[in-house]
């Protein structure tokens, strides 16, 4: 099938050119790589694209690559290649994504969340581990990722989360749900901070995350197909420069943290956006100097400060908590830069 076919009936009318699981696997790589994606990538959808077809699990695929695949699974899969093939990403397809160990459902109402974002997670747990119960906020939880592996992997935390989509915050729902942290996650809908006025208590917050969009809204246009086409824009545009999300965010956060308390946020890694946020949080007053904090590949990605004790006018009076991060110590996590 060539890009310019690209239809489900075509890709359909080839279901006799494979009869077993690796004939299909190879099939599937064939058609992902005639539309553009790279080798690994292609093997790497085709394969999952099989699994979900079929109801397999990966070690099945392994152990018995000759074993025939069935009609139903073989038109099922031939439908999931053409629509892979003509732009859909791979995870709403499934409708599952995993994100630091949790399979998440997603759809089009949510960004699907990326590895390098499992970099902010990694840098927030590091730095309230010793904290028996601390009160983390998530601002435009989307699928809830955030909010439900930082809550699964500090099991004395609580979250709140906020998304100003309705569809997104119903995702986000059902996964704490189906994950058993439901009761562990207040959810609001509101932009930026404004949800949390009357819900985080006046001693303030242990630490607010957020990855917002952060793509130039001039960049929008240069995004890979399925991203530009099918991942909602509201989580991808950053404004003209891709930090008007980001700005708010930093102007209105301290009130809503304890003193100590940590403002993580996630940047582009193209450009100096992170020594932008960084600066961002400088010119506030009220924050310790921000670190910022690779990901796996090397590439700046996580910013991170501390609310002042105290501060007046800008001046700090107090110094914060020092903030202990680990460095990347193994290789490039896969994608590069990612909304």
């Amino acid at each position: 099938m060539t890009p310019g076919r690209g239809g489900v009936a075509d890709v359909r009318a080839d279901r006799a050119e494979y009869s077993t699981r690796e004939d299909a696997r190879a099939w599937g790589l064939a058609r992902l790589r005639e539309a553009g994606l790279d080798a690994r990538e292609a093997w790497v959808e085709a394969d999952l694209l099989l699994r979900h077809a079929a109801g397999l699990t990966r070690e099945e695929t392994l152990l018995r690559p000759s074993a025939p695949l069935g009609d139903e699974a073989g038109e099922a899969y031939a439908a999931l290649i053409a629509r892979r093939a003509a732009g859909w990403p791979s995870a709403y397809l499934t409708g599952r994504c995993e994100f630091c160990g949790l399979l998440l459902d997603v759809d089009p109402r949510v960004l699907i969340p990326r590895p390098e974002t499992e970099r902010l997670v990694e840098v927030a747990v590091a730095a309230l581990a010793a904290r028996p119960a601390p009160l983390i906020v998530d601002v435009g939880t989307g699928s809830g990722a955030i909010a439900l592996a930082l809550t699964h992997l500090l099991p004395g935390a609580r979250a709140v989360a906020t998304d100003l989509s309705d569809g997104a915050l119903a995702v986000a729902r059902a996964n704490a749900g189906r994950l058993g942290l439901a009761g562990r996650i207040i959810w609001r809908r509101g932009d930026a901070l404004d949800a949390l006025a009357g819900v985080v208590p006046p001693a303030g917050a242990d630490a607010i995350c957020a990855n917002p969009p952060y793509v130039p809204t001039a960049d929008l246009a240069a995004l890979a197909r399925e991203i530009r086409e099918h991942e909602p824009r509201g989580a991808l545009d950053g404004g003209p420069d891709g930090l008007a999300v980001h700005r708010r965010i930093v102007g209105a956060a301290a009130p809503y943290l304890r003193p100590g308390g940590l403002l993580v946020l996630e940047t582009s890694a193209l450009g100096q956006q992170a020594r932008a946020v960084a600066a961002l949080i400088g010119a506030e007053g009220t924050f310790a100097p921000a670190e910022i904090v690779r990901d796996y590949a090397g590439l700046d990605r996580v910013v991170v400060a501390a609310r002042l004790a105290s501060f007046n006018g800008g001046v700090p009076a107090d110094p914060p908590p020092a903030i202990t991060i680990s460095t990347p110590a193994r290789g490039a996590a896969g994608r590069g830069d990612a909304p």
